[in-house]
């Protein structure tokens, strides 16, 4: 099978990402709007026949000083990442990209490795020789997926130096996901664990409400978030990113972004975003008060944001990022605490991998990377 690749359309990349059961909300081409900060292109792969069989949505971003391009690739391509040619798939893509002006390629193929289930979790929790999730033997091992880590290695890809930290925001490598194909809403309630069902019966008891807000609220949502990002301690997106975020990505589809409020007594005390491609439900970003923490207004959203993921027909809902640490002192620890009450999986994906197409610029870029 003779592949080629070139730059297509924003219409063709999307009809592409709609004709899949699902794909990253980071490789839609509506994603370009919302990174305003990149340049970006749109990738096909064609086969022989002029068909269309996969797409990547590329960023660029200009190293400071010289006309060369970091490009990334946020959990992409979207391409079939088991082909046995792996390489007739990267090698046109890697040579698109230096002609482009690109000195490194940052990408992060979207396979899973392993999947540890919410009992296995627990257990590991209350070992204490466990420390991390690596520790506690995988419920799920995807065997091809180690296959396509020694084919990257094989074709001179890195594997995660946190190069560019500083330039993309580098995806997490561990996530949480619980599974909703095939599964009722009285199966995903069972899941829970005990303390989340006794959280969601309580804040029902106190009269929390959950509604969905619209690009009019996000100033109440960004009010929430600065909240939560002073008490967790990390620098808060500004308004105008959640702004164009909404624009951007329901401007291409009306139902992509999505925005939710748990109220109590009027108040909204606890907010979140929601992403949708195809049957991939994620939750994205998550705020809530420092009052009234005891009615439990993150419990209900949670369920309510399920149960209308569920309601779509969705295969699976997203908690996104968790460290892999299991020891209870790490400040991350509550929020993986947290979501593995709602029963779903802990999964590892491959990570994201380099590749120095200039050698030279990408050791500097890695000097200047470890001095900011």
């Amino acid at each position: 099978m003779s592949l080629t690749l070139r730059t297509i359309s924003r219409e063709q990349h999307l009809a592409y990402i709609r004709s899949l059961p699902e794909a990253s909300h980071m490789q839609v081409p509506a994603w370009a709007d919302v990174k305003a900060e990149w340049r970006s292109e749109n990738l096909g792969w064609f086969n022989g026949h002029g068909e269309l069989v996969g797409v990547g949505l590329v960023l660029y971003r200009q190293l400071p000083k010289v006309k060369r391009y970091l490009a990334y690739l946020p959990e992409g391509p979207v391409i079939n990442w088991f082909a046995p040619n792996l390489d007739e798939w990267l090698q046109p893509m890697l040579a698109h990209l230096k002609q482009q002006g690109a000195f490194s390629v940052k990408m992060g193929p979207p396979v899973v490795i392993r999947r540890w289930d919410a009992a296995a979790i627990k257990t590991g929790m209350g070992d204490p020789d466990v420390k991390r999730l690596r520790d506690i033997e995988a419920s799920v091992i995807e065997p091809r997926a180690f296959e396509v880590a020694d084919r990257l290695r094989r074709m001179g890809w890195q594997q995660g130096e946190d190069t560019g930290a500083g330039f993309g925001d580098v995806q997490p490598r561990y996530v949480f996901q619980v599974p909703l194909a095939g599964r009722s809403l009285e199966e995903i309630h069972k899941g829970f664990n005990q303390l989340w069902r006794r959280n969601i019966k309580k804040a029902e008891k106190a009269g929390v409400q959950v509604v969905q807000g619209g690009y009019d609220q996000l100033p109440i949502w960004q009010q929430l978030y600065e909240i939560t990002a002073e008490r967790d301690h990390f620098r808060p997106r500004p308004l105008s990113y959640f702004q164009r975020m909404w624009t951007a990505l329901n401007t291409e589809d009306p139902d992509r972004m999505r925005l939710y409020f748990a109220t109590h007594e009027g108040e909204a005390v606890a907010a979140a975003t929601m992403l949708i491609v195809g049957g991939h439900v994620w939750y994205s970003y998550g705020a809530s008060a420092n009052h009234k923490r005891e009615v439990r207004p993150s419990n209900a959203m949670q369920w309510r944001m399920l149960q209308d993921a569920q309601a779509l027909g969705a295969s699976v809902y997203d908690l996104r990022g968790i460290s892999d640490s299991l020891d209870e002192n790490d400040h991350l620890f509550g929020l993986i605490q947290f979501k593995v009450g709602t029963g779903g999986q802990a999964a590892e994906y491959l990570g994201e991998w380099d590749f120095p197409l200039n050698k030279l610029l990408h050791k500097a870029l890695d000097i200047y990377m470890s001095r900011r």
